[in-house]
């Protein structure tokens, strides 16, 4: 017990030592002044996770058609919005997408893209209502382990972000999840209208594709950040590299299952509908001496039975 209580008392003190570097700007703003209500927020959407199925258990799923259209429109624009706040900010900060150090300054350009950054963090635990949504529709299996895990980790992760370097090269991952996100929500927000708009959707597998190349950009422009030391907390630089491989891990399986693992089935079942075309015969249709298609199996069995025993008959008489 005397070995935990120091461990605890060591981490308070730690975290008290950390207040003295976060920044100052954002302690004030919702949600920043200490971590429990984003804590709060996350332990809250994990105990639904549990809850929430037994709750649905023996009920009719909800449908909210109208609410997904609202929902997902509404996060295409919020995820615009971050975009273009990140974009024109840091722009006129005049940003560096090779090292880009964090101004800690009242500049309204600096201010404007901790804003944005604070919105992108916002929009996190909104996303939270994915989950809420596919379990009060009995859409259990949608709720994956990567589903949870992107969800509750990217809402916890973002707020040290947030209170500690709230600008600098924070701007360049969340610049690029943003504009993702608008692609992702508008998928989702016409799929929502219905079989009609469905139908034109071909491109979810390229969301998927694009999500992977972005973590493995992460990668690669956080180690370049590090090859060139540039002066950003080099133990978030690493942290990030870490956290993207886990997202890469994740993706590709998900990638893998869904889209490349019935591939050789396809392939198998067009190759065996091909070579029954070409012998003239597809789901039990054949074709005569003139091209005209005809029953196969039903037909020609009875047909060949009665002959069978017309000459049965012959041989009794005979």
């Amino acid at each position: 017990m005397e070995i935990i209580r120091h461990l605890i008392n060591d981490t308070i003190e730690f975290y008290r030592w950390t207040l003295t570097i976060a920044d100052k700007r954002v302690e004030k703003w919702p949600l920043m002044d200490n971590p429990l209500p984003t804590l709060a927020i996350s332990t809250s959407y994990l105990l639904f996770l549990w809850l929430g199925p037994k709750y649905m258990k023996n009920r009719e799923p909800f449908q909210l058609r109208k609410t997904l259209i609202v929902y997902n429109f509404s996060m295409v624009f919020l995820n615009f919005f971050i975009f273009k706040e990140l974009f024109m900010a840091a722009r006129a900060a005049k940003y560096s997408y090779i090292c880009q150090r964090v101004d800690y300054s009242d500049d309204p350009n600096e201010v404007r893209v901790a804003g944005a950054l604070w919105w992108y963090f916002i929009s996190k635990g909104i996303e939270y209502l994915d989950t809420v949504f596919f379990i009060l529709r009995k859409k259990f299996s949608q709720v994956t382990f990567l589903h949870v895990y992107h969800h509750c980790t990217m809402f916890t992760l973002w707020w040290i972000g947030i209170k500690w370097v709230a600008g600098g090269q924070s701007f360049f991952g969340a610049h690029m999840n943003a504009a993702i996100h608008v692609l992702m929500y508008l998928y989702y927000g016409l799929a929502s209208c219905g079989p009609k708009i469905q139908k034109y959707l071909w491109w979810k597998k390229y969301l998927t594709i694009i999500q992977m190349v972005q973590f493995h950009v992460t990668i690669g422009h956080t180690a370049l950040s590090l090859y060139v030391n540039c002066d950003f907390p080099h133990w978030m630089h690493y942290s990030l590299i870490c956290y993207a491989i886990t997202f890469i891990v994740l993706f590709g399986n998900f990638y893998y299952q869904t889209y490349r693992r019935q591939q050789p089935r396809r392939d198998a079942s067009s190759s065996k509908a091909a070579k029954a075309v070409a012998n003239g015969a597809l789901n039990g249709l054949s074709r005569n001496a003139n091209g005209a298609a005809v029953m196969g199996g039903k037909d020609e069995k009875p047909q060949e039975n009665s002959g069978r025993r017309k000459r049965k008959g012959r041989a009794k008489r005979d």
